[in-house]
């Protein structure tokens, strides 16, 4: 036996449990670049001899969660599901939204067990989902340890703005084993290889949106989208421009997508000129004349934005630093050395060693020749809790 266990006194979960758990969770990481704004979901489903006969991950928001694509697949393969058992990398949701509650097919399937990863955040759900099923007569199993740690990890942003009221803020950074991120004329291509750079796109898919500062719009002309890998929604590009400088021909509003420009002194002209373009615009001034970067993450999680990946210059990364408003840092660290160049923050000098920004390294992996570092906010552990 392994480890999890409900509260009902059930069984254990065992290791054949494991296993079909992380089959969940290798269907749910194909909901990445498709569910947004909703969680990634994988779902597997045995009949009563145990033999899988369905399994589904959840698709594009308004369509089919992934517990009802497994019963779909298992029916249309003509499988008897009464007494059998699903594994869900969440628990099944149990309200109305765009779809009907995923609790009430599993109900109908008359399964015996339900086996789940982690409990979901949503207020509307937070374990009203395993209730209604143990009402009806299904053992439910919850998990514990490495695999519901996981499920946690793969919807992270939707445990986020469930829980904080605010995406999850990811910040990329790609700089030489020196610290420079560009050299003091401003040139950063490339520091990394393209594997780097193509795993950057792998993040950004995950993101509900990017994001990025005036001074990089105007000095690069990114395009922020994600091209390097397969994607079934580009992400909001999200532009923070105080004072709107940023041209309306900028590439970062070109199509596919949609861009949201923040800024904190409203210009009718210029924000004509990109609303024009397709561009909205959302005066959001804090009490310095700045834009408002909480206010703007409150905004953007009422928009559904559960991860938010920031691409950025100095100036603005030391903003979200100063105002402990990172989560992550994606840090991919080159081979090599650029002697004096431009930092990762600009943030004044600090006088003791107390004031430091703790971080704790999450992982660290080889990507091509470089080597890609996440790091964690050090005071973020009370949102895996």
């Amino acid at each position: 036996m392994s480890e999890g266990a409900n509260d009902e006194g059930a069984m254990p979960i065992d290791d054949q449990d494991l296993l079909r758990l992380e089959r969940a969770l290798h269907l749910a990481h194909d909901a990445i670049g498709r569910s947004d704004p909703n969680p990634r979901v994988g779902c597997v489903i045995a009949d009563a001899s145990g033999r899988v006969v369905g399994e589904g991950s959840t698709q594009q928001a308004g369509q089919a969660h992934a517990e009802v694509m497994a019963l779909q697949m298992a029916q249309r393969a003509g499988a008897a599901l009464a007494g059998g058992t699903a594994w869900v990398n969440l628990e099944p949701c149990s309200h109305h939204g765009r779809t009907a509650p995923c609790c009430d097919a599993l109900i109908a399937a008359r399964l015996h067990r339900v086996v789940v990863g982690t409990v979901d955040p949503n207020p509307l759900v937070a374990g009203s989902g395993l209730a209604r099923l143990r009402a009806a007569g299904i053992e439910v199993d919850l998990a514990a340890g490495d695999v519901a740690q996981r499920a946690l990890e793969l919807n992270i942003g939707f445990f986020s703005r469930m829980r904080r009221g605010r995406p999850w803020v990811r910040l990329k950074l790609a700089a030489s084993l020196d610290g420079s991120t560009a050299l003091r004329s401003g040139e950063s291509q490339w520091i990394t290889g393209e594997d780097a750079r193509i795993d950057g796109h792998v993040w950004r898919r995950r993101a509900g949106a990017v994001l990025t500062g005036a001074g990089t719009v105007v000095g690069d002309d990114p395009r922020l989208d994600v091209r390097h890998v397969p994607s079934e929604l580009q992400p909001l590009r999200v532009v923070v421009d105080s004072h709107l400088r940023v041209s309306p021909q900028a590439r970062v509003f070109e199509s596919p997508g949609s861009a949201l420009v923040y800024c904190a002194q409203a210009a009718p002209g210029s924000m004509d000129a990109l609303c024009a373009r397709g561009v909205e615009v959302v005066c959001r001034p804090d009490a310095d004349g700045r834009v408002d970067l909480m206010g703007a993450l409150t905004d953007l999680a009422a928009r559904g934005v559960n991860e938010l990946h920031v691409e950025c210059g100095r100036t603005l990364a030391g903003s979200l630093l100063r105002h402990d408003l990172l989560d992550d840092l994606l840090l991919y660290l080159a081979p090599r050395a650029l002697g004096p160049g431009r930092g990762m923050f600009d943030v004044p000098p600090l006088t003791h060693m107390t004031a430091a920004w703790d971080f704790r390294f999450h992982s660290a992996d080889f990507v091509g020749s470089d080597l890609r570092i996440v790091a964690r906010r050090a005071t973020r552990g009370s949102l895996l809790d």
